[in-house]
């Protein structure tokens, strides 16, 4: 599926396509064979991610990537560059997910460093890292919400200098 997204106020057009990635098989015994990630077409067969990944490891946001057309969608190939943005996903341990305090207090210092999030299911929660963010200041972030039980942490994939 391909959708053409224009801006008339920049007069600019974007084509924005699904690519899918295939999933391990653990993934698989539980329902989920796939994800597609909404991209921006830059070429026949190339690809910028345009979205944060919930399930597909090993690939973050504005990654440039390589896919072939089946039927409707972009089968993913290979990574042609990295973007520089890391993705963790956090799956929150209170109920109320994204609408309880815990979240609500500690979101802001989060995306305070740049990070944008996509919520899934009320309590899981991907987040995207940009490159120009202070990736030690944001994992510092993640891993003090994991020692204080508010959330367990998934790292999907680092695209900063280690």
């Amino acid at each position: 599926m391909i959708i053409e997204e224009h801006h008339s106020n920049t007069k600019a057009h974007v084509q924005l396509a699904k690519v899918r990635f295939i999933l391990d098989e653990s993934d698989a015994a539980m329902g989920v064979e796939a994800e597609n990630l909404w991209a921006r077409r830059l070429g026949e067969d190339m690809f910028k991610i345009d979205n944060i990944p919930f399930y597909v490891y090993g690939i973050s946001n504005e990654d440039i990537v390589s896919a072939v057309r089946n039927g409707l969608v972009f089968d993913f190939q290979n990574v042609i560059r990295r973007g520089g943005h890391s993705t963790y996903r956090v799956l929150l341990t209170q109920l109320a997910g994204f609408e309880g305090d815990a979240w609500k207090t500690r979101w802001p210092q989060l995306e305070a460093l740049g990070c944008r999030c996509e919520v899934a299911r009320k309590r899981w929660i991907a987040i995207d890292v940009p490159k120009v963010s202070n990736a030690d200041d944001v994992y510092a972030l993640l891993e003090k919400g994991r020692n204080d039980g508010v959330w367990s942490i998934d790292e999907g994939h680092c695209g900063h200098p280690l």
